[in-house]
């Protein structure tokens, strides 16, 4: 086994260090953070689906600071076009020549806002940028920066004027977490500030307690987190019950195993250790499974949900000692 990076004590500590400066601007969604923080030890992208209102703008914009993280966004709208997200080629009069104009696409964290707002198409132009983590234009790839983030947002209630996000791309997406509803003490607090005179579109006081150095020492640290071969099987285990479920008709494929892996191994680092526990494995599987099984429709017409379905597996699915 190969020495851990010297850095990592340095990079755990900065990064854990996060929560409490995203705190300054956002109330009450830690586990959203520590989910970003997740996915971008990973090189993972997420998907935040939550109701208008609960600050995921806000969030993704916030963590961006506080990492010293290029930032851009997207709003996603029906007549968006692909080039308008990865760059297009430019005809230059005075020199006669086309070149290319980089899109939002090209930067540390990007924000795709509403992303089930536009068609196809557009959706698709993000496939190859979020696996290839480059950009092809008139045959020519370009590659995007490192670290490259995708945190796109939908909203579950409103369909009308959406187009649903097919499974292939559902699949890209490393987790899928969901924003709550503030609690009431939370939400008083977020008053509290607002009478105060707090502008959410003031980031100054967010602090860089992080930088992408420390990303890359954490990532390399996460990679040297053991993972015993009982913890291997157990994570097969899962995902292959999510097959054989009788309430689900598509289950979790290998690329969702590897997914679960990767996470519950940054877990793991973030929560000091260097070596994954089935519990490791328990806390993630929502957020890394939720969104890569389909329901039947019998089972969605009586209540039954994808979160529901995944906590029965983990009561059934016997446990490594």
């Amino acid at each position: 086994m190969s020495t851990p990076d010297v850095r990592a004590p340095q990079a755990l500590e900065a990064l854990g260090a996060l929560r409490a400066e995203v705190a300054k601007a956002v109330v009450g969604q830690d586990a959203v953070v520590t989910g970003l923080v997740i996915a971008l030890l990973c090189r993972g992208h997420v998907l935040l689906e939550g109701v208008p209102g609960v600050a995921k703008t806000l969030l993704v914009r916030t963590v961006a600071a506080a990492l010293s993280l290029d930032f851009k966004r997207v709003q996603f709208t029906p007549d968006l076009m692909p080039g308008d997200v990865t760059g297009s080629l430019i005809y230059d009069a005075k020199t006669a020549e086309f070149e290319f104009r980089e899109g939002p696409v090209f930067t540390n964290l990007l924000l795709a806002d509403e992303i089930n707002r536009t068609p196809p198409k557009t959706q698709a132009a993000l496939l190859e940028a979020m696996e290839e983590r480059q950009v092809s234009v008139e045959g020519r790839a370009r590659r995007l920066p490192d670290p490259f983030v995708v945190a796109a947002t939908q909203n579950p209630v409103e369909f009308e004027g959406t187009y649903q996000l097919p499974e292939a791309q559902l699949d890209r997406f490393l987790l899928k977490l969901t924003v709550p509803l503030p609690p009431r003490d939370a939400e008083i607090a977020v008053l509290e500030r607002h009478a105060q005179g707090f502008d959410p579109r003031d980031l100054t006081r967010i602090e860089k307690v992080a930088t992408a150095d420390d990303l890359a020492a954490g990532r390399r640290a996460v990679a040297e987190v053991h993972v015993g071969p009982e913890v291997l099987g157990y994570i097969v285990d899962l995902v292959r019950a999510t097959r054989q479920s009788p309430s689900l008709q598509l289950g979790v494929s290998p690329r969702g195993g590897t997914a679960l892996l990767a996470t519950a191994r940054a877990w793991a680092w973030l929560s000091g250790r260097d070596y994954v526990t089935p519990d490791d494995v328990k806390a993630l599987a929502r957020p890394t499974l939720r969104h890569r099984v389909q329901l039947r429709p019998e089972a969605e017409l009586e209540g039954t949900t994808a979160d529901g379905v995944i906590d029965g597996i983990l009561a059934s699915v016997p446990v490594p000692r």
